[in-house]
């Protein structure tokens, strides 16, 4: 990578140096909602009245070098961290999550600041290498969540394929994935735009089948709600009817669907779309080849199955092709992740929860991974 060169120091040319940087409070309150902690229990935490965590956090006076060093243990960022400008943070009105009446403030305040972490680096990545442009368009418009989906796949000139990968779908149209490293059902999934360019964050304590549909679920809330439109209930139901029939459209559902469908068909069935029992069922019951008491009755042995929580015949993890193909650019420069992690100021461990389950080889350690095999070019800007 480039690195500027200095010829002089700036009091050698009679300037006055630059301050030392200063303690800045949006980053602590960042790092306090990313640990899912109040005030009390981060003050608790840190063996100082609450009055003066606030104090901290309100930016009235930045603590002392033992009260940072207290901060930095609790958190678990680095005291560097805490110096650098203030992060671009997701509002909570701006991002959509699936399951926003079952959720804790709390847990989507983790969620939200973890989006900002996601977004520092993604900067940073962007700085370094020119990522696949944003090709998601606005169907506002469409006069149906299914109208939606099928102008989609036009325009992405997919047709009624079935989509093998979701994530290297999503990654080539440019939308920023990755993972949400939170240990709550309750949050499953949330999208957001940050000017231009789509995130989407997904659980992946979850099934395959059921990851694939929680991206695209967030995919319908990209191009249906980006610029406004139903909020809570409503929009959730638009994105799960967009999500269906986006990843089972109704064409290819009717060529292959059984005339009279059971349990043991759905099982085989589901691995043409790599979708859930669950799903298929109501895709079926959708277009139509499901009367309302056969719907029923499926629904009644999915349940009695367990496949509600757990998936026959799971299909493979999902991961990204572009996450791997830049950590092994970086590394072969000598960029390990625990020196991104340090260029960036966060700890490691936040690094590898931003790719949790979309990368499996290590690359670091003086191991080098193999990229999955990709169409895509990134382009190393300092090259």
């Amino acid at each position: 990578m480039s690195r500027k060169l200095q010829t002089s120091s700036s009091t050698s040319r009679g300037e006055v140096p630059k301050s030392a940087p200063m303690f800045n409070p949006t980053r602590l309150k960042l790092a306090r909602k990313r640990r899912g902690l109040t005030k009390i229990e981060f003050a608790r935490q840190m063996g100082v009245a609450l009055r003066s965590f606030e104090a901290y956090e309100l930016g009235e006076y930045p603590p002392k070098k033992n009260a940072t060093a207290k901060i930095a243990s609790v958190s678990g960022f680095p005291p560097k961290f805490f110096l650098g400008d203030d992060l671009d943070e997701p509002m909570s009105d701006t991002a959509s999550f699936r399951s926003m009446a079952r959720m804790k403030s709390s847990q989507r305040e983790m969620a939200l600041s973890q989006g900002a972490i996601a977004m520092h680096l993604n900067r940073w990545l962007e700085d370094r290498f020119d990522l696949p442009p944003v090709d998601v368009p606005n169907l506002r418009d469409q006069r149906s969540p299914e109208s939606a989906s099928e102008a989609l796949r036009h325009h992405w000139g997919i047709g009624e394929l079935p989509i093998s990968n979701m994530i290297h779908l999503l990654e080539a149209k440019g939308v920023r994935i990755f993972s949400l490293a939170i240990d709550a059902r309750e949050v499953d999934a949330f999208s957001m735009w940050k000017e231009s360019t789509p995130f989407i964050f997904l659980n992946n304590n979850k099934s395959s089948e059921h990851s694939r549909f929680d991206a695209a679920h967030e995919l319908g809330h990209l191009v249906l709600h980006r610029h406004g439109g139903p909020r809570g209930r409503d929009a959730e139901h638009e994105a799960n009817a967009f999500a269906s029939a986006f990843l089972m459209p109704r064409a290819s559902v009717l060529a292959h669907a059984p005339r009279f469908p059971t349990l043991t068909t759905l099982v085989k069935l589901k691995s043409i779309w790599r979708t859930s029992v669950a799903a298929l069922c109501f895709r079926l019951h959708a277009v139509g080849m499901l009367s309302e008491w056969q719907y029923r009755m499926l629904c009644i042995q999915i349940s009695k199955n367990g496949f509600r929580t757990t998936e026959p015949n799971e299909a493979a993890r999902e991961t990204s092709q572009v996450l791997p193909k830049i950590f092994a650019a970086l590394h072969k420069e000598g960029m390990t992740r625990p020196r991104v992690a340090r260029d960036l100021s966060i700890p490691q461990s936040e690094l590898e929860c931003l790719m949790f389950g979309l990368t499996i080889t290590s690359i670091d350690g003086g191991r080098k991974g193999t990229p999955a095999r990709s169409n895509l070019t990134l382009v190393n800007k300092t090259d």
